[in-house]
């Protein structure tokens, strides 16, 4: 694949991408002072080479995710991970350093799934030695919800947010055209209402209906994801943290103010929180640890792990430099709505 270097106007494009990520190159173009021919010929080429991707996923139920920690056989990490890249409930696999190899995202429709996964399909895997699961009781700070920070505060406020439901559209949407947009979306979050339309086999009008609504309610999340090593942070950590409970307030307010945070969960296991971060070095994953001890009093980070190479985020499968070139997984089942 050929290489390319995104340049101002990119990340420009990416960040405002991260506000609204079905936004129109016409309502971009004066934001991003760009005409709206340009801003889409540069998505494309962003997107043909795997710098960025826009995923739609259902928000789910609580109770339905986790993180797994996984130990292989020595030599066998790749092989597993490949394997288990098929399943639609693995969102996403980390290879990491550290006291495991393997870190995997569950995003299942609901706790029953999730359970189904653990008990049973985890077991099919001969390599796996042993496998830690750490169920995420709450979400504190979510990935879509991390921008880089290359257009002013001005130029960001202007980029508008997803349109409500027009007055006289459905109040609810079918299981059926649920699914089909959980799909379509998992792909391409900016995949045509027209080409969604005819799958469904209903109007364009509906489509739209169906996924402002949707977005409205939260069945519909929307993200514009950046592969990491072409950002100003190309080190990627998670830490396993151990905090009281008093502070946990604290964060809920304080967590969207630290830029290196992509990822901050509740988590029921020997830890309370684990969080994944984006970092400018390696030598920052040291500093970083001592600025959350200083942030939370008390805290104390059990353990830490480094990510060597993603083998798959939500859905999108990477190659060896972070780019979404592979096959696309949609996190939501197709039989499921």
């Amino acid at each position: 694949m050929q290489d390319y270097e995104p340049d101002d106007v990119d990340f420009g494009l990416i960040h405002a991408l991260q506000i609204e990520p079905r936004a129109s190159w016409k309502v971009l173009a004066p934001i991003l002072a760009v005409d709206p021919v340009t801003l889409s010929r540069r998505y494309q080429r962003l997107r043909d080479t795997g710098l960025i991707w826009v995923t739609g996923y259902d928000a789910g139920t609580p109770g339905r995710g986790a993180l797994v920690e996984i130990e292989c056989a020595p030599g066998q990490s790749a092989a597993t991970a490949e394997a288990m890249s098929e399943d639609p409930v693995v969102a996403g696999i980390d290879f990491t350093a550290g006291g495991r190899d393997l870190l995997l995202t569950l995003m299942a429709q609901d706790s029953a799934e999730t359970s189904q996964f653990l008990l049973h399909r985890l077991g099919e895997y001969p390599e796996i030695r042993r496998a830690r699961t750490h169920l995420i009781t709450e979400v504190l700070f979510e990935a879509g919800n991390w921008r880089l920070r290359t257009l002013s505060a001005a130029q960001a406020a202007r980029v508008p947010g997803p349109r409500p439901p027009r007055p006289r559209a459905a109040r609810t949407v079918s299981p059926d055209l649920k699914r089909v947009i959980h799909h379509e979306l998992g792909i391409d979050g900016r995949a045509a209402t027209t080409a969604i339309a005819e799958r469904a086999g209903v109007s364009n009008q509906r489509i739209t209906d169906a996924i402002a609504t949707m977005r409205r309610d939260g069945s519909l999340l929307l993200r514009t994801d950046i592969a990491r090593t072409y950002s100003e942070w190309p080190i990627y950590a998670w830490y396993f943290m151990q905090v009281p409970a008093p502070l946990i307030e604290r964060l809920r307010t304080s967590l969207g103010r630290i830029e290196e945070v992509r990822l901050a969960v509740l988590v029921a296991s020997e830890y309370n929180l684990i969080m994944a971060v984006w970092l400018r070095t390696l030598n920052d994953v040291h500093r970083f640890e001592l600025l959350l001890e200083k942030i939370l009093p008390g805290s104390r980070v059990a353990d830490r792990s480094v990510v060597m190479q993603i083998g798959k985020h939500l859905g999108h499968i990477l190659d060896e430099q972070g780019r979404a070139t592979g096959p696309v997984v949609p996190v939501t089942p197709p039989g499921r709505a």
